[in-house]
């Protein structure tokens, strides 16, 4: 069986980052670590160091992790306000949604929500700090 271990976004500004995934989402951090190697040739990075901080939750590790990564100075956001284009789309989470963008907004974060209830399910897109969409899927345990 293959499992995906984890997604990964290039931050640009890893303390804001923070606060929309732990602060606003209720992700917890399981691993923040510094990572000196080859990046520029691997991930097409300014630089040979990079930080990793990974957010999950860990009593149920299988949940899924999300990784942020600082390369260093990268450039700046891609709209997301824009029509969907061909490539990645968004990263999904099974939440409380009222609750989820209660915290967002409280934080000042995530932007006004897109919202719709698809199937009798609450959902919701907000967008990161930098850019990256965030589709928030009703589970009722936040």
């Amino acid at each position: 069986m293959r499992v995906i271990h984890h997604s990964a976004i290039c931050v640009r500004d890893v303390e804001a980052s923070l606060r929309f995934w732990r602060n606003g989402l209720g992700f917890e951090v399981t691993m923040d670590q510094r990572f000196e190697g080859d990046w520029p040739t691997l991930l097409h990075g300014p630089s040979t160091r990079l930080r990793s901080v990974f957010l999950g939750d860990p009593e149920h590790p299988a949940s899924g992790t999300v990784e942020l990564v600082h390369l260093g100075d990268v450039d700046g956001p891609v709209a997301n306000d824009g029509p969907a284009t061909a490539g990645f789309l968004l990263l999904s989470i099974m939440c409380d949604v009222e609750r989820a963008l209660a915290r967002l907004a409280d934080l000042g974060l995530g932007g006004p929500p897109r919202r719709i209830e698809a199937y009798g399910t609450a959902m919701a897109v907000v967008a990161d700090p930098d850019g990256v969409l965030v589709e928030l899927i009703e589970a009722g345990d936040g």
